[in-house]
């Protein structure tokens, strides 16, 4: 015991950032099982909205959807789901909903917004569209998108 003491108060930086790592690797594990949706790959969605009608949110920007989107995806703007504005969506509240963004991270707080809106199934694809491009799933890309590089 007199070793980890001695190794602490010889490196007291190290020893913080030991501490805080392990403080945010825990936190990360509770914020993930307390919240109001499931992560999910893009085959466990694609079998969501071929099996049990889900539907897909994209909440990218306007640009970025038209670049490019999954077949049938809603765009909602996170903008609209913090003001509850959510269109045809509410619609589907008991349906499977799959919150995508580009890369998975900033879909977080929206997948939490309509969970605590009461719909009842929300998803969030798994690194968001990248992972879809991975599996080579298609794109949909808008007519005003095709021409421009």
């Amino acid at each position: 015991m007199q070793q980890y003491i001695d190794f602490v108060t010889s490196n007291a930086i190290m020893s913080l950032v030991w501490v805080g790592l392990i403080v945010a690797i825990i936190t990360s594990f509770i914020k993930q099982k307390t919240a109001g949706y499931k992560i999910v790959t893009a085959n466990e969605a694609t079998g969501m909205i071929n099996r049990e009608d889900g539907i897909f949110v994209d909440i990218r920007s306007r640009d970025e959807y038209r670049k490019g989107h999954i077949a049938g995806a809603l765009h909602i703007l996170p903008s609209q789901i913090k003001e509850q504005n959510f269109g045809e969506l509410e619609n589907h509240k008991s349906a499977p909903i799959i919150v995508v963004c580009k890369t998975g991270q900033t879909a977080q707080e929206s997948a939490n917004l309509l969970h605590s809106a009461g719909f009842e199934n929300v998803n969030l694809l798994k690194d968001g569209l990248i992972s879809w491009n991975e599996a080579n799933l298609p794109l949909i890309r808008s007519k005003s998108s095709k021409g421009k590089k």
